[in-house]
């Protein structure tokens, strides 16, 4: 990965962080990831890849020639063809352009004509996340002239995990309740939060490094900082002390 997209990458993943909204954070990457894969405009699925649901998310700029799209079209689109089909069908998760799936019929599809009017680009670049099963979730990049290199195809795999890691991020921020005036006060870190929600599922200190991407030691850190700032020594006083604050959610209303 070259220097400028490696610091890119990072300056994403320190906003990402840092910030305690989660719906802002897949507009974020949105901002910044087209650019990163040599892209011009990105859609975002965060639920299944298919015609007649899902959210759909759109890079800055793309929202009003989107905005004006029919129903038909808007189907067309999120039906992501030829990729969702693709990654339907398999375990591998490695990004492909849909002109590397479908060879020279992609230009005759109605789905490029689409873009070319809407969009005046021709060549769509799948970015899903490397854990989705069934729905398969993530991203499509699109780009006008030549399809996406080699290259540009391996800066978006190394892309692959921090995608993920935002996806785990803003899953867990959104398990929050609507923390007291007292909990506020206390300024947990948008990463010592999520570390908190997970010490409220009774994971270990190696699985929440696995679920969040970080070591060990990384975990242990922020609970020291955790213990330090709710005044609590142990796990079952910590989750207690959250959940009084409402900063995870109480056993009743916990996942199952």
């Amino acid at each position: 990965m070259g220097t400028t997209a490696y610091e890119r990458m990072l300056s994403v993943a320190v906003a990402a962080l840092h910030e305690h909204d989660p719906e802002r954070l897949w507009p974020l990457l949105a901002a910044e990831l087209p650019a990163l894969c040599g892209g011009d405009a990105l859609i975002y699925k965060l639920d299944n890849w298919n015609e007649s649901e899902g959210t759909l998310g759109l890079s800055p700029g793309a929202d009003a020639e989107f905005g004006s799209l029919g129903e038909e079209e808007t189907k067309l689109l999120r039906a992501g063809y030829p990729l969702a089909g693709h990654y339907a069908g398999r375990a591998d998760r490695t990004p492909v352009t849909a002109r590397r799936l479908a060879g020279r019929s992609w230009s005759g599809s109605p789905t490029a004509q689409l873009l070319d009017d809407l969009l005046d680009v021709d060549h769509v670049l799948g970015i899903p996340l490397p854990q989705s099963t069934t729905p398969v979730t993530g991203c499509m990049v699109y780009r006008s002239g030549r399809d996406f290199s080699d290259d540009e195809l391996r800066l978006a795999e190394q892309a692959q995990p921090l995608l993920a890691a935002v996806e785990q991020q803003r899953q867990l921020l959104r398990r929050l309740n609507a923390p007291s005036e007292e909990a506020a006060d206390l300024a947990l870190t948008p990463r010592e939060t999520t570390v908190l929600l997970l010490l409220g599922d009774a994971l270990t200190a190696v699985s929440i490094g696995r679920r969040l991407g970080i070591s060990e030691r990384t975990v242990h850190k922020h609970i020291a900082n955790i213990y330090r700032k709710l005044g609590t020594h142990d796990r079952v006083s910590t989750v207690l002390q959250a959940q009084r604050l409402g900063l995870v959610p109480t056993a009743s209303a916990a996942r199952p």
